[in-house]
């Protein structure tokens, strides 16, 4: 163990004292990896938990993400048939426990929309004909988004 570094065998970033008193002395942070380590010192301070800190440090490289990174990929996309009754889909909605599914007609290129699991509820416990369920009537409009866009700019759209 080193005099110059102290904590280097207790999780430490490897910052030596001068470079923390720096930090301290400059007030904000002033790149990405400074938040970082302010971050990750509220966490050894215990001010924070180190869930929050992975959520905090999630959002800060938000900014870097691409679509593609956060995609299901096309093989693994649990889909429904417009033609299927609840019958026949809700155990496979059940199953995957997703919250969003793509409702196809032909194959996976044909996209009539999104339905969303919540969406079903309403029709739970209707026991008459009147309010029959019809899956188009509670399909959401599918948005197609290029794989290269930013997910910051996806989320602010």
């Amino acid at each position: 163990m080193s005099d110059d570094n102290p904590h280097s065998t207790n999780g430490s970033s490897g910052k030596s004292w001068l470079d923390k008193l720096k930090l301290s002395i400059a007030g904000e942070p002033k790149s990405k990896e400074e938040l970082v380590e302010v971050i990750s010192e509220a966490e050894r301070s215990e001010i924070i938990d180190p869930q929050t800190r992975e959520m905090i440090e999630g959002v800060i490289g938000v900014n870097e993400m691409r679509v593609r990174d956060i995609m299901i990929p096309r093989a693994q996309m649990t889909t429904i048939d417009v033609e299927q009754d609840v019958e026949a889909f809700l155990p496979v909605m059940l199953e995957s426990a997703h919250s969003r599914f793509p409702v196809i007609s032909e194959d996976k290129d044909h996209i009539e929309g999104i339905l969303l699991a919540k969406d079903l509820l309403r029709y739970a416990f209707i026991t008459n004909d009147d309010q029959a369920f019809h899956l188009r009537d509670v399909l959401r409009p599918a948005v197609i988004v290029p794989e290269s866009k930013r997910v910051d700019v996806l989320l602010k759209e």
